[in-house]
């Protein structure tokens, strides 16, 4: 039986062994993506691009037909596809979506105030409720996307250990 050392080499030279082995030999940046990507709420069904794609026609739709609800249901819709798989991916510590994640709230925050009480005269008071948002979840967002990957370098640089019994 070769030893580890044999064999780690020999998938260093063949270029085989772990995606975050690769990705250290390689050199690349720490916000590039790791592994494989995470697996949908679903399995194997794509809903949330399926969502996506049904959300971009009825945007089409809406906005061929002039606005109304087709317009405003394939946004919501489109977004909440979009929001599901950035969600995903950053949160498992594929790849950080934290400027995204932190503006949504943000604005839906900034859409609510307008909503509530009426589009202020001076358009800078609505930076000044927003933008604290969007510094504070960025910042939260980047902890969680940054232990998230190391979880999830540290999973894929663990070695397999072969089973007794097995060969």
């Amino acid at each position: 039986m070769p030893s580890t050392r044999r064999e780690q080499r020999a998938a260093r030279e063949t270029g085989t062994g772990t995606g975050a082995e690769r990705e250290r030999r390689s050199g690349a940046p720490p916000t590039s993506r790791a592994g494989d990507r995470p697996r949908g709420p679903f399995g194997p069904l794509p809903v949330s691009e399926f969502a996506i794609l049904m959300g971009f026609i009825a945007i089409v739709v809406g906005f061929v037909n002039g606005g109304g609800a087709a317009l405003l249901v394939g946004l919501i819709v489109c977004a909440l596809g979009v929001v599901e798989i950035t969600a995903r991916e950053h949160f498992s510590g594929y790849r950080s979506h934290t400027a995204l994640l932190s503006a949504i709230p943000a604005i839906a925050l900034e859409a609510g105030v307008v909503a509530a009480f009426g589009e202020p005269h001076q358009r800078a008071l609505l930076l000044a409720v927003a933008l604290p948002v969007f510094a504070i979840l960025f910042f939260v967002l980047r902890r969680r996307f940054a232990s998230a990957r190391q979880a999830r370098i540290a999973r894929s640089a663990r070695p397999s250990v072969p089973r007794a019994g097995a060969g």
